[in-house]
């Protein structure tokens, strides 16, 4: 085994295939590596990430990352049911248990076969900067990877994993700079739907969790708003509605203003909702900006006629905190909507609900009560 320095680096490394969760995590490391003399390839693999929207983000985010730096980046294949199928029984196994390692293993052997199919000597892990996973597991996750990927071909160089606690020299600190300084998307949890459902198991916390997520994508808000309203547009086209419930959104909401003027512009009758007390809300027409006034809570609200004629409603638009994929919806802790909806209809009638979001704040799991009104698609 080749000596290593004081920071770690063997003696005669000059290039490392960087395994990569993520873009904040590799930041810190990629940029110590580049100016201790070794030239970083960053290997995404992460099969483990639900759901494929999420794992999207985190992957444009690390692509966008090494661009930027110049340094070749490499995609690896997504297939969540055979990662799945990987740690099928360990489902339940608490964060840091049996899963985590055998998920480690998983990623890190594919990273390590890599590593020797591109002629690379060594490997390494971003998964050894977080706090939350245990250095432990990755070192052996790390050797396990590299014997079983030695040991099945003959005739190949052999690939050796450079362990390395990436959390020291200051580079967690760094990694923070270099969060905020590139604004990149931080995640809520660490990927798999089980990290996420142990790690959002309250209203309040999930609640916290996403109010967080907006602060970090701030700068991505309105393409991110422009992105799902053009889908959204698409939806309801495809749905061809005669009355549609809106709302006006708050800065930190999916903006959908230029789709509901769109919509009047095309005849489309809207309806907003306009707050009338504690836990009541009604709702009116809207026509056009002119219409709008500030009310509770700073939300622009309708001063149209008042609309109650609830049966004409063929659609209506929900924003969110949080969604999951069987419908559930986290809201700001008010109860406004579920109150109102439970209140006008599916007794006799049943609008097609869309839930409206950002991509990240769609979650493996929204805690839910009784009481609260399940949509029929999350956009």
């Amino acid at each position: 085994m080749p000596r290593k320095n004081v920071f770690g680096k063997p003696e005669d490394c000059d290039k490392v295939l960087l395994h990569a969760c993520c873009a904040p995590c590799s930041s810190a490391i990629v940029e110590w590596l580049m100016a201790n003399g070794v030239r970083p390839t960053i290997f995404y693999y992460n099969p483990n990430i639900w759901p494929r929207e999420e794992y999207e983000i985190r992957k444009n985010e690390s692509k966008r990352h090494a661009e930027s730096l110049g340094i070749e980046w490499i995609d690896g294949d997504y297939d969540h049911q055979v990662w799945r199928m990987g740690v099928c029984g360990l489902e339940n196994q608490p964060e840091r248990g049996l899963r985590c390692e055998q998920c480690f293993t998983l990623r890190l052997t594919e990273t390590a076969r890599r590593a020797q199919e591109l002629g690379f000597r060594y490997f390494t892990t971003t998964l050894a900067s977080s706090r939350w996973k245990s250095l432990e597991q990755i070192e052996r996750a790390g050797h396990i990877a590299e014997q079983m990927v030695n040991g099945q071909r003959s005739m190949v160089n052999d690939v050796v994993f450079w362990a390395q606690n990436w959390r020291k020299g200051g580079l967690q600190e760094r990694r923070n700079q270099l969060l905020k300084e590139n604004q990149f998307y931080n995640q809520q949890y660490c990927g798999c739907e089980f990290s996420a459902r142990n790690g959002a198991n309250t209203k309040p916390l999930l609640r916290a969790q996403m109010r967080e997520a907006k602060k970090q994508h701030q700068a991505q808000l309105p393409k991110m708003s422009e992105e799902v309203a053009e889908k959204l547009q698409g939806i309801v086209a495809s749905r061809n509605p005669q009355t549609v419930m809106a709302y006006w959104p708050l800065p930190d909401e999916v903006d959908i203003r230029p789709l509901v003027d769109l919509l009047v512009a095309q005849g489309i009758v809207i309806i907003l909702p306009k707050v009338t007390g504690d836990e009541t809300m009604e709702l009116r027409h809207y026509a056009s900006r002119a219409d709008l006034e500030e009310g509770a809570f700073h939300i622009m609200e309708p001063v149209g006629e008042p609309f109650v004629d609830y049966d004409q409603i063929d659609m209506i638009l929900v924003p969110g905190m949080a969604f999951d994929a069987a419908g559930h919806r986290l809201g700001r802790g008010k109860g406004y909507y579920d109150r109102f909806l439970n209140a006008h209809f599916f007794t006799t009638h049943h609008p097609y609900l869309l839930g409206i979001c950002f991509p990240f704040q769609r979650v493996a799991e929204v805690p839910s009560e009784k009481h609260d009104v399940l949509v029929d698609e999350v956009i």
